[in-house]
């Protein structure tokens, strides 16, 4: 083989060997020790491949369809307003982060979690009337975020995937739905001494547990508290929930801390405990950690899930490489002579529930947006996307790489890199979530906000779109682009099924900017109510290996 770099838009015949591979082939990553490939394959859930991804890089589209290379399709399997079981129940609106959970390990036949992030009144609960909703409104605003889970199957003779719509198993968590409280804020003064709240929304992304659970993280959460008339301090946490257990008391883990939570990561430290990475999304805030004070059990199940009521929170200073531990202590030492801010931080209730301000007082980094944070499979190095920051020109956002020190992801100190920039040199802007396929390639979906798609400097981008980073090999760091997305919408929540031949992908706010319904700026996907924009979740195949 030529030692020619590709250009991103050379046709690829090559991506990826099998991960072991890949390390020893790459400067700096050592071959995975044994724990390393057991620690990532127990979170992916599936073995690194011999072969990789071959696909014709497609090129930006300002097409209103989900673009995709030749020898692929996708196939809606369920938009907005959908009927998804017996009872009735339908699908949310703006669907976003997507879990697979197999069926007796099907990659066939399965349950989908969906996060359902906001609505817009256009088409779900309607305008204010006198700057207000009315009880009607409010219930359908609370009922279309949240979480749908649906049962979805492969029908191998029609090659398609489908939405079982009378399933027994699927099932709506909204805003509506009663939700229990845990860990150092539960019952105190930060969330006004309640045990129990109402519902979650504004859920953006997540994350698997080891235990086989969903945390949803809430990200933007003050318009529809506002709207809602609800209690904004029970909101901005991350939420979990069992798809398999109705049983399950739905709840929200306050010790991993509330703010504007795009996604929370679950790796495992070297000495058993459970770690969880999360980013704050909005501009100059910073990338937390959560270290369980118990280690986790294989065989206790979702009782595991104790390990997030207790342990320690953490910012990361990238100046220092540290982590900082925001405990009641740290916070009221840095804040003395400053009785304003004293007067605030009176339990470790009242940190976890400001801890933005917390980090910031710590001397933590405020950062570019830090969005999803994703674990690599390769080497168990921590992937962190920052979308952007106008504020300091960092207008097309980059992709962080950290590395804890002794590969330890309890550890106190780490390094890091700038793994990918976005920009024109790179063909990709705004980069938003992130998953991994099991030979440690990077997928990042991008979210340039559709009020400047295809306008100034984000033109050469065209449609937001969906790449595929190698992160070894002779094409590390190099985007390839997979999908382009239809007319003002966004790509999220990347999963693929355990045999990584179907991913599952959001296409959200298609149309974003219409203000007519009679004159949308996209009629994608076309079904299910014409030429109406349905946000939908589609399953892409054609992954041949």
């Amino acid at each position: 083989m030529e030692n020619k770099p590709l250009n991103r838009r050379t046709f690829l015949t090559y991506l990826g060997t099998g991960a072991t591979a890949l390390a020893a082939a790459s400067t700096g990553l050592g071959v995975l020790s044994e724990t390393a490939n057991a620690q990532s394959n127990s979170l992916l859930r599936t073995r690194p491949r011999k072969h990789g991804y071959h696909f014709q890089p497609i090129e930006p589209s300002t097409k209103d369809d989900l673009v995709l290379p030749r020898g692929y399709k996708y196939d809606v399997i369920a938009s907005y307003g959908d009927v998804i079981n017996k009872k009735g129940d339908t699908f949310g609106f703006n669907n976003d982060f997507t879990l697979y959970f197999p069926i007796y390990d099907s990659a066939n036949h399965g349950l989908l979690w969906v996060n359902h992030e906001y609505t817009n009144p256009l088409y779900v609960e309607g305008e204010k009337v006198n700057d207000t909703y009315t009880s009607s409104q409010i219930e359908k605003l609370l009922y279309n975020q949240g979480g749908s889970i649906i049962e979805v199957i492969y029908d191998k003779r029609k090659g398609s995937w489908n939405m079982i719509q009378d399933s027994v198993m699927a099932r709506r968590i909204t805003g509506l739905t009663p939700f229990a409280l845990t860990g150092p804020a539960k019952g105190s003064r930060s969330v006004n001494g309640a045990s129990m709240v109402q519902g979650t929304f504004a859920n953006c992304s997540g994350g698997r547990t080891l235990w086989n659970t969903v945390l949803s993280c809430e990200e933007n959460y003050e318009t529809t508290s506002a709207d809602a008339k609800l209690d904004a301090a029970h909101y901005g946490w991350v939420i979990e929930v069992d798809p398999f257990d109705p049983e399950f008391q739905v709840r929200k883990h306050t010790a991993l801390g509330r703010f504007n939570h795009e996604n929370a990561s679950m790796g495992i430290a070297k000495d058993g405990r459970v770690v969880v990475y999360m980013g704050d999304d909005k501009k100059d805030a910073c990338v937390y950690k959560f270290v369980s004070a118990g280690k986790y059990k294989e065989s206790l199940g979702n009782k595991n899930s104790k390990l997030l009521e207790e342990g320690t929170l953490y910012a990361a200073d990238l100046k220092n490489g540290k982590w900082l531990p925001l405990t009641l202590d740290a916070v009221q030492n840095a804040a003395k002579g400053k009785s304003n801010v004293l007067k605030k931080f009176q339990t470790q209730g009242d940190v976890v529930a400001n801890c933005h301000e917390a980090a910031i007082l710590l001397g933590a980094t405020p950062t570019d947006r830090p969005e999803d944070v994703e674990i690599s499979p390769l080497d168990q190095t921590v992937f962190i996307a920052h979308t952007n920051n106008d504020k300091h020109g960092n207008i097309h956002g980059h992709i962080t790489r950290f590395f804890e020190k002794d590969s330890d992801h309890g550890a106190a100190e780490f390094d890091f890199e700038i793994f990918a920039a976005g920009g024109r040199q790179s063909g990709f802007s705004a980069p938003d979530n992130l998953t991994f396929d099991s030979n440690a390639n990077l997928w990042t979906v991008t979210d340039i906000s559709s009020d400047k798609l295809n306008t100034a400097v984000w033109t050469s981008f065209k449609n937001n779109g969906m790449f595929m980073i190698p992160t070894a090999g002779r094409d590390k760091g190099v985007a390839f682009q997979f999908a382009s997305a239809p007319v003002q919408a966004e790509l999220t929540g990347p999963c693929f099924t355990p045999d990584e031949r179907t991913l599952f992908l959001s296409v959200q706010h298609p149309g974003e900017e219409t203000k007519d319904k009679l004159h949308p700026t996209s009629t994608w996907p076309q079904v299910r109510g014409g030429n109406r924009p349905r946000p939908s979740v589609v399953a892409i195949t054609g992954f041949n290996f």
